[in-house]
C-alpha cells in the first residue's frame, strides 16, 4: 500500500499530479467534478502550510481538447478558494523561476504536461525518472504527490518518473478512488452482489466478467453490450444498422467470448426484455422476443428497468460500468437514469464508475451522497475490477517499500 497526505510533514515543497482533463466545447473547457474533487487536496495542502505545484493534462496533441492549462488554473482557484497562479510553461526556466517565488501557502498550475515530448510515451519508470522533464524538476521539491487516479492506468513521466526520485504519497483523490475501486477484489461481502454492465466497449465488459468469476451473483447488461449478449442469445439484435459502426466489428472480435459467458453463467446474466428505440422523434418500446433491428436501439426498456430495479433491490452491494442507453437524450435516459435511482434508493454499497456514467448522474441532478463512491475514472476504474495493475499505483507502492 501507499502513503497518504497524512504522513507528509507541513512546510514542504509539494509537486501534485492531479487529473484536470475536462470537454472542451468551442475553445472553452467545462467545469466538472474533477476539479471539485482535487481541490481538496490541493486546498489541504495549501492549508498544511506547503508551497504547491500542480502538474496536469488536457487532451492529446492533434486533437481540438489539446489546449492550454490557463482556463483550467481559474475553475480550480473557484474550487479550491484560493488563488491559483498559472505559469505557461512545463519544466523550462519560466516554470522554474515560478517554483522558486511561491510563498508558504500558495499554489501553481504549470502548463499542460502534454506539452513537452517526454511525457506522453509509455515508459519504464527508470526511463521516465531520466528524462529532461523529471531531473529539471524533482531538486526544486521535498515530496511529490500522485492524486491523478483516473490516469493511473497510464506509465506517462508525470506519473511514473517522479516517484523514483522523490518520496511519493497518494492524495486524497486517488487514497479514495483506490480504496473503492478496488473493493470488489480486497473486500468480503454479506449478501448479494450485483453488476450493471454496459456501454460501448465488449470487450472492457467481457473482461471485467471473466475476472470477477464467481465474485458476483448478477450481472444486469445494456447498452451495446447487451444487444451483442441479446444476439448471442438468438435475438435478431445487435448488428449494424443505418450506417452504425459499433456493432459488428466487435461481434467478430468477442463472439467465441461471448457465447462462452452465456453458456456458462447465463443463470446469472440478466438481459434486456425490452428496447427503446426512435420512431418519428418518439421514443418507442419493442419486446426483444420476435424484434427485428431494423433502426439503432438507443436504451433498455421500462419493463428491463423494473426487472433489473428489483434485483438491486435485493442486493447488498452494486457496482456499476456504462451506461445502459444514450443518456444524453433525455428520451433515451430511462435505463442508465432508472438504475442509478434504483441504487439511490437502496441501502447497499454502492459503486459508480466509468465517466459517462458519474456524468449522468450530474447531469440529471442525482445526490452523489446516495452512492457510496462516484469515480471519475474510466479506464483506470476497468483495470481495477478486473485485476490489472495500475503503474501509477505501482509506483506509489514501490516508494513506499523503498522508503522502509
Amino acid at each position: 500500500m501507499f502513503e497518504t497526505l497524512d504522513d507528509i510533514e507541513s512546510g514542504n515543497r509539494v509537486l501534485v499530479r492531479v487529473d484536470l482533463n475536462s470537454p472542451v466545447e468551442d475553445g472553452i473547457v467545462k467545469d466538472n467534478r474533477r476539479f471539485s474533487r482535487h481541490a481538496k487536496t490541493v486546498r489541504e495542502l495549501v492549508d498544511a502550510g506547503h508551497r504547491v505545484v500542480v502538474m496536469a493534462h488536457q487532451g492529446r496533441p492533434g486533437r481540438d481538447s489539446f489546449v492550454s492549462l490557463s482556463q483550467h488554473a481559474d475553475i480550480l482557484a473557484e474550487h479550491v478558494g484560493a488563488p491559483i497562479h498559472f505559469v505557461d510553461d512545463v519544466y523550462g526556466e519560466s516554470a522554474v523561476e515560478a517554483i522558486r517565488g511561491l510563498d508558504a501557502r500558495e499554489a501553481l498550475l504549470l502548463e499542460n504536461v502534454r506539452m513537452t515530448d517526454d511525457e506522453l510515451p509509455e515508459r519504464d519508470p527508470s526511463v521516465h525518472a531520466d528524462s529532461a522533464f523529471v531531473r529539471t524538476l524533482a531538486p526544486e521539491f521535498d515530496c511529490y504527490v500522485n492524486d491523478a487516479y483516473s490516469a493511473a492506468h497510464r506509465a506517462h513521466a508525470s506519473l511514473v518518473g517522479f516517484p523514483l526520485v522523490l518520496p511519493a504519497y497518494a492524495g486524497r483523490v486517488m487514497e479514495a478512488e483506490y480504496e473503492a475501486n478496488t473493493s470488489i477484489a480486497n473486500r468480503e461481502f454479506d449478501g448479494q452482489v450485483t453488476m450493471v454492465l454496459g456501454g460501448a466497449k465488449a470487450t472492457d465488459v467481457i473482461d471485467v466478467m471473466t475476472a470477477l468469476d464467481e465474485a458476483i451473483d448478477h450481472y444486469l447488461l445494456g447498452g451495446i453490450v447487451g444487444e451483442l449478449f441479446l444476439r448471442a442469445a438468438g435475438h435478431d439484435v445487435g448488428y449494424d444498422v443505418d450506417g452504425t459502426e459499433l456493432y459488428d466489428h466487435q461481434w467478430e472480435a468477442n463472439e467465441e467470448r461471448i457465447r462462452e459467458l452465456v453458456a456458462e453463467r447465463g443463470d446469472r446474466i440478466l438481459l434486456p426484455t425490452d428496447l427503446a428505440s426512435e420512431r418519428d422523434g418518439e421514443r418507442t418500446e419493442f419486446a426483444v422476443d420476435g424484434v427485428r433491428k431494423d433502426h439503432p436501439f438507443l436504451d433498455v426498456g421500462s419493463d428491463t428497468v423494473d426487472r433489473y430495479g428489483a434485483v438491486i433491490e435485493d442486493s447488498s452491494v452494486v457496482f456499476v460500468k456504462g451506461a445502459l442507453g444514450v443518456f444524453e437524450d433525455e428520451r433515451f435516459a430511462d435505463g442508465t437514469v432508472g438504475i442509478l435511482e434504483s441504487i439511490a434508493s437502496t441501502d447497499c454499497f454502492s459503486v459508480v464508475g466509468g465517466g459517462d456514467t458519474s456524468r449522468a448522474i450530474e447531469l440529471y441532478g442525482i445526490d452523489e451522497d446516495y452512492f457510496s463512491h462516484v469515480s471519475i475514472a474510466g479506464g483506470a476504474y476497468v483495470r481495477a475490477l478486473t485485476g490489472e495493475s495500475l503503474p501509477a499505483v505501482d509506483a506509489l507502492c514501490r516508494n513506499r517499500d523503498d522508503r522502509g
